[in-house]
């Protein structure tokens, strides 16, 4: 009897049997399920919540790591490097000690392997639970582009076994032997599907939100846990409802027929990205544009109906965030009541990931960001802590506007100004910022000079002014 494949009849070079699957959008259920396994590990778990915004800003952290896989896959060599060494850079940065006082580091190479080996276990996972299974060549070379992808990160690929044959009891080893029940588990399974913000469309409609949260969440992380490993599960006494593992091969069997059955535009990732505004890229497809002009009519209805039924009597509100809602929503970028470091580094990750900075200019701007933490300890940490709290922030009332700050907004500047004029275009700015701005340059007109650009910067940061830009940028989830 033959035995049915998942692997598509034709195999490009540069990790294509990966690149096939990664574009799918049923490899979210994948990604969820390798994301816990890594969580697991003490070394991942712990860089996890010392220095990742994956809590706070979900949405985001999806969207990143959705580019830089298609990145990572793309069939340039010279975008795969760059993207190889960009995250280089940024893990480079990500080390420390967690609350057991057990060090670690983001490049290290054993947990660097079991990230490749979560991705590819669970990719295989979701092939044989979609209906289709992978045959033994085609999980032999699904394995081999993960070992390459290893040495594209610049490891030696020692880090995981020489064949499959022996990943298998390396995998059940790690898990027993590696992995256990941590802090950063915890968060993936109940503050993530708990506590995840609006997508960017549903950001207008929290009640509707709330709602759809309130089923989906629990159903997420009861299918997420009832399709791990059942050595891990019971090791870490993670429970199931009754009916959650029918539910979970339900979930992943009709998210196979669908990606068979059903048009390829309909189910790979960019339509997804797409419906919930998550790509990148400028033009908008046809999903986003429907569903953003039906989000629209619908928040104009609703501001004609809040301005129909307001008590003219009351005095407008100033268009200003309070300074707690300010380190809330923009400055604790962990979302851990806490401004340290990590946040501010996290900002620079954000803003040089969504540039795909060089390394000279990341380099500027995290040396910027370093300086402006040197400043805030000193002006705003009363209690010499080492972090900044909410009521010490609110006491200042305003973040200081030193050099560092107005040095984070020259970087900005330079990687904006892609001409070289010295004035940034409406074009410059929204690809800058990825969203809509709160002001255009006039038609016809110079755009945005240095001084205008730092001072508008200098003025959001302060918590001074919203702006819908800077929000995209550094607020929304």
């Amino acid at each position: 009897m033959t035995q049915t494949t998942d692997a598509p009849t034709t195999v490009p070079a540069a990790a294509g049997l990966l690149r096939h699957y990664v574009s799918q959008a049923r490899w979210g259920l994948a990604a969820t399920r390798a994301s816990v396994l890594e969580a697991a590990h003490p070394q991942i778990g712990a860089a996890l919540i010392g220095n990742s915004t994956f809590v706070a800003r979900p949405w985001r952290r999806l969207r990143n790591t959705l580019l830089s896989t298609r990145r990572l896959v793309d069939e340039d060599e010279e975008v795969r490097l760059r993207e190889a060494a960009r995250l280089n850079r940024l893990h480079g940065r990500i080390s420390g000690t967690d609350a057991h006082g057990r060090p670690y580091d983001a490049m290290d190479p054993e947990a660097r392997a079991w990230v490749m080996a979560t991705l590819f276990e669970s990719t295989v996972t979701m092939c044989r639970l979609g209906g289709r299974p992978l045959d033994t060549p085609t999980q032999e070379h699904l394995y081999d582009e993960f070992r390459e992808m290893l040495v594209l990160m610049g490891d030696d690929g020692t880090g995981l076994p020489a064949t499959l044959h022996e990943f298998w009891p390396y995998y059940d080893e790690t898990i027993s032997r590696r992995l256990e029940l941590n802090e950063a588990v915890h968060a993936v399974l109940h503050r993530v599907f708990a506590e995840v913000p609006p997508p960017p469309p549903l950001r207008d409609h929290p009640t509707a939100w709330a709602a759809i949260r309130a089923l989906a969440g629990p159903l997420a992380a009861t299918i997420t846990v009832a399709s791990l490993p059942e050595a891990y599960r019971r090791q870490a006494r993670l429970t199931t409802p009754p009916g959650a593992q029918a539910l979970m091969h339900g979930v992943y069997l009709a998210a196979g027929l669908a990606t068979h059955w059903l048009p390829a535009a309909w189910t790979q990732v960019g339509a997804f990205m797409d419906v919930l505004d998550l790509d990148d890229d400028d033009d908008e497809g046809p999903a986003s544009r429907l569903l953003g002009a039906l989000l629209h009519q619908a928040s104009r209805a609703g501001g004609l109906l809040q301005h129909l039924t307001a008590d003219t009597r009351q005095p407008a509100v100033p268009a200003r965030r309070s300074a707690e809602r300010f380190f809330t929503e923009v400055l604790d970028q962990t979302g851990n009541g806490h401004l340290e470091w990590p946040d501010l580094a996290a900002m620079a990750r954000e803003i040089a990931t969504r540039l795909d900075m060089d390394a000279q200019t990341e380099a500027r701007l995290f040396t910027a960001y370093a300086d402006w933490w040197r400043e805030l300890q000193t002006s705003l940490d009363s209690d010499g802590d080492g972090r900044i709290t909410r009521d010490e922030y609110a006491t200042a009332a305003t973040t200081p506007s030193g050099p560092a700050l107005i040095k984070i907004a020259d970087v900005l500047f330079d990687a904006t100004d892609t001409d070289g004029d010295e004035a940034i275009s409406a074009g410059e700015h929204q690809k800058l910022f990825r969203t809509a701005f709160d002001r255009e340059p006039a038609a016809g007109g110079d755009g945005l000079s240095r001084a205008a650009f730092v001072r508008e910067f200098l003025t959001y940061m302060a918590g001074r002014h919203p702006s819908a830009a800077y929000d995209g940028l550094l607020s929304e989830g």
